[in-house]
C-alpha cells in the first residue's frame, strides 16, 4: 500500500512519525544499522512470517487477488468497479485477496463481504501508521514486502489489476516474470481499465518488442478489459483449461498403469 498526497505531505512536514521498518533494517547497509540483531537471527522471523501464512492461508481454497491503488475513494468508477469484481469472483467460489487496504483493495474485499466469500488482507508493515480495511475476514500482517508476495503468488490463481502506482506496477510485473519464466503456470494477469493501461501496452509493443526486448507472444500474458463480466469469464475459462489438463493427465497416467499391469 502507498501513502495518499496528504500523508506524504503530513509527512515531509514532520507531523507523521516516521518508524524504521524490518524491510528497511534487513536492507540497511551494515555500518549504518545496529548490530543488536544479526542477518543470522532475523532469518528466524523471516521463517516464522512464512510458517503464519502457509498455515493460515493453507485450507483458503481457490482464490484471486485485486491489486489497486489505495488512493481513490468510493466515488471514483474504479472504486465501483472493483467492488463489482470482488462480488462476481465472490460469487463464482473464489475467495478474495488483497494488500487489506484502502482504495482499490477495499472495494475488492468490499465485494467479496457482500456475497459472504471469504475476504482477505495481507498487510504489510509500513513507516506511518495504517490500517486494514474493514472488510477483511482473515487478516495477516506482514513485516517483509518479499514473503508477502510469496503468499500473494501461491495461494492465487489470477491478479486483476486496477490502476495503480509503483507498488502494483511490482506486483504487475513480479507476476509476468513469473509466467515468462516457468515458474507458475494458468495464472490469468488481467489488466482493469483501458483507458489507463492502453498507453502502459502501446509501450510494450512499441518500444520493448519492436527493439527485441520482449516478445508479441510476451504480451498475449496479459488481458485487458474495462468489464467486471469479461474479468470473471476470463478467470474461469482459466480454470476450465487448467482442470481439463488435470483431468487429461490423470487419464493418462491411469492409462500407462494399466498398459503396465499395475
Amino acid at each position: 500500500m502507498g501513502m495518499t498526497d496528504e500523508e506524504r505531505g503530513r509527512l515531509g512536514a514532520g507531523h507523521v512519525r516516521r518508524r524504521r521498518t524490518e524491510d528497511e533494517r534487513l536492507l540497511s547497509a551494515p555500518e549504518r544499522e545496529a548490530r543488536r540483531e544479526s542477518d543470522s537471527w532475523r532469518v528466524l522471523r523471516i521463517m516464522g512470517e512464512f510458517v503464519e501464512g502457509f498455515d493460515e492461508l493453507a485450507e483458503l481454497g481457490p482464490a484471486v487477488t485485486l491489486f489497486g491503488s489505495a488512493r481513490i475513494s468510493v466515488g471514483d468508477p474504479m472504486y465501483g468497479a472493483a467492488v463489482e469484481v470482488g462480488r462476481l469472483l465472490g460469487e463464482a467460489g473464489f475467495t478474495i485477496i488483497t494488500g487489506g487496504g484502502p482504495g482499490a483493495m477495499e472495494a475488492g474485499n468490499r465485494g467479496a463481504r457482500e456475497v459472504g466469500a471469504p475476504s482477505v488482507g495481507l498487510d504489510i508493515e509500513l513507516p506511518f501508521e495504517q490500517h486494514v480495511n474493514p472488510y477483511v475476514d482473515v487478516e495477516i500482517d506482514f513485516r517483509y514486502f518479499f514473503v508477502r508476495k510469496v503468499m500473494l503468488v501461491k495461494y492465487s490463481r489470477a491478479f486483476v489489476i486496477f490502476p495503480g502506482g509503483f507498488g502494483t506496477m511490482d506486483e504487475l510485473f513480479e507476476a509476468l516474470t513469473l509466467i515468462q519464466t516457468g515458474k507458475i503456470r494458468d495464472f490469468p494477469v488481467v489488466l482493469f481499465g483501458s483507458d489507463y493501461w492502453s498507453g502502459l501496452i502501446e509501450w510494450l509493443r512499441a518500444t520493448m518488442v519492436a527493439d527485441g526486448k520482449a516478445t508479441e507472444a510476451d504480451l498475449g500474458l496479459i488481458a485487458l478489459t474495462d468489464s467486471p463480466e469479461e474479468v470473471l469469464e476470463i478467470i474461469m475459462s482459466s480454470a476450465r483449461e487448467q482442470q481439463e489438463r488435470v483431468d487429461y493427465e490423470e487419464e493418462a497416467r491411469e492409462a500407462t498403469r494399466k498398459a503396465l499391469g499395475g
